[in-house]
C-alpha cells in the first residue's frame, strides 16, 4: 500500500521572496549557459588551427577576442557562468592573431627580399619545366643560407 501524494506547500521563505533560491522579485535569474563564452572558445580554437592562412587567423582570432571579452563581462556581472571558458577563448583568439601576424610579417619580408626578386626574374626567363624547377631549387637554397 502506498501513501497518497499531496501537492507540496511552499515554505514561508519561498512565499516571502518569490523564488526557489530566495531571490527577491524582479531579480533576473542568471543564464544557465554563456553563448559568448562557447562561441569565443570555438572561434579561438579555429583561429589557432588556421593561423597559417593569415585570413583565418586574423578573422577568427579577432572574433574570438570580441566574444571572449563579451563573455567575460557577462560572467563578471553575474549574468552568465563559464568565465574560464570565455577567458580561454579570448587567449586562444589572441594566440591565433599573434600567429597570423607573425606569418604575415614573414611573408611580406620574403616577398620584399632580393632572393625573391631573383626568383621572379629567373622564372620570367625560364621556358621549360626543368628551368623552372632549377629556379625553384636555387630560391630554396638561397632562403636557408
Amino acid at each position: 500500500m502506498s501513501m497518497p501524494s499531496y501537492p507540496q506547500q511552499p515554505n514561508a521563505d519561498q512565499a516571502q521572496y518569490g523564488g526557489q533560491y530566495g531571490a527577491p522579485y524582479g531579480t533576473p535569474e542568471p543564464a544557465r549557459t554563456n553563448g559568448f563564452a562557447v562561441t569565443a572558445l570555438v572561434l579561438g580554437l579555429i583561429a589557432c588551427l588556421f593561423f597559417w592562412t593569415v585570413f583565418g587567423g586574423l578573422l577568427f582570432g579577432l572574433l574570438a577576442l570580441i566574444f571572449g571579452i563579451l563573455g567575460t563581462l557577462r560572467a563578471r556581472q553575474g549574468r552568465a557562468p563559464r568565465k574560464g571558458m570565455a577567458i580561454t577563448g579570448l587567449v586562444l583568439g589572441v594566440l591565433g592573431l599573434i600567429g597570423s601576424v607573425i606569418v604575415l610579417i614573414f611573408a611580406i619580408s620574403l616577398v620584399n627580399s632580393g632572393s625573391f626578386k631573383d626568383f621572379e626574374s629567373c622564372m620570367d626567363k625560364a621556358v621549360t619545366q626543368a628551368e623552372q624547377d632549377r629556379c625553384a631549387e636555387d630560391f630554396g637554397e638561397s632562403l636557408f643560407k
